[in-house]
């Protein structure tokens, strides 16, 4: 294992990584419905492709400025 701050880890960490599709592993994404989480394969197609146009929500509040969150 190479030290985080050597030369040859940033030399390793610029490698392009190519996998066979034999090789891949499905990664499973869940949103929270209604309350619960679900994970978004179980969606019916239309829920999913509505799922898919989503875009994240930021506050951009004046009244939000200098305030901490809620959960930090």
């Amino acid at each position: 294992m190479h030290h985080p701050l050597t030369p040859s880890y940033f030399d390793f960490a610029q490698q392009t990584v190519r996998l066979e599709d034999s090789e891949r592993q499905r990664c499973e994404v869940w949103t929270r419905v209604m309350g619960y989480h679900r994970p978004v394969s179980s969606f019916n197609p239309g829920k999913q492709s509505e799922h898919a146009e989503r875009l994240p929500f930021v506050e951009t509040s004046p009244r939000l400025e200098g305030k901490r969150p809620c959960c930090s």
